[in-house]
């Protein structure tokens, strides 16, 4: 029978320089969507919770005090327990870090980049996981891209423009699923997506979980990112 993950790390250390000043007195995760009054990691947390997860390791890294004072102070739907990177060890070092808190080494856990609001069934991406015997499932989402297209014919005459169209190519949506087997593959120091992700590509233990059709994903990495949350926000698309 299929059982989900209870346990999560979310990788929550990034600096957000492009999100200045936002980010000047607190990390990127801090920021809040406006109209919330949430920052992007009570969003993600609530989101974990209502997912089935009970316990959650949050790695903190710039302005680390900040973000342990909100956990600290906020009612949270779920257990967290957070570590600090006192040197850079890098995406994969980070990762192996903070597996290493986690409750139950010996079963799945999910993990999220700190900077991503997102809502999708992660139980249904668990048992995609599952069925495919992978070590590690990335979700892939589809994003807008920024520009206006233009649809031409095989003349060269313009036939169309189209607003923000969905990129024809996938991306890794920064939401996983790993097996308990994937903690010790993660190196100590460096970054998993140039070592252990391509290794295990090549084994075929590598699976990618397309979001499902109308499902919300966004990361947050400027302030017009902010401005679109919150009108989607507002729209209740979220």
């Amino acid at each position: 029978m299929h059982t989900s993950p209870t346990q999560a790390v979310v990788l929550a250390g990034g600096q957000g320089s492009r999100l200045r000043p936002y980010t000047d007195d607190r990390p990127k995760p801090m920021v809040e969507i406006p109209g919330t009054g949430t920052p992007i990691i009570g969003h993600q947390l609530s989101w974990l919770a209502a997912e089935g997860v009970t316990d959650a390791v949050v790695s903190c890294g710039h302005l680390a005090e900040v973000l342990q004072e909100w956990l600290a102070e906020a009612d949270l739907p779920l257990n967290v327990t957070t570590v600090v990177e006192t040197e850079p060890l890098g995406r994969g070092g980070g990762l192996k870090y903070a597996a290493a808190r986690l409750p139950a080494p010996d079963q799945p856990w999910y993990a999220t980049n700190g900077d991503i609001w997102t809502r999708f069934s992660l139980r249904e991406m668990a048992a995609f996981h599952e069925e495919r015997d992978a070590l590690a499932t990335l979700a892939l989402a589809r994003p807008r891209i920024p520009w206006g297209a233009v649809e031409t014919d095989t003349f060269g005459h313009i036939t169309d423009f189209v607003e923000a169209p969905p990129s024809p190519f996938l991306i890794n949506a920064g939401v996983y699923v790993f097996a308990a087997a994937f903690t010790e593959l993660l190196p100590d120091l460096g970054d998993h997506e140039r070592t252990t992700f391509p290794r295990l590509a090549r084994e075929r233990r590598l699976a990618g979980f397309p979001l499902p059709q109308g499902a919300y994903w966004r990361a947050i990495d400027t302030a017009k990112d902010l401005t679109e949350a919150a009108k989607e926000l507002a729209t209740q698309r979220v």
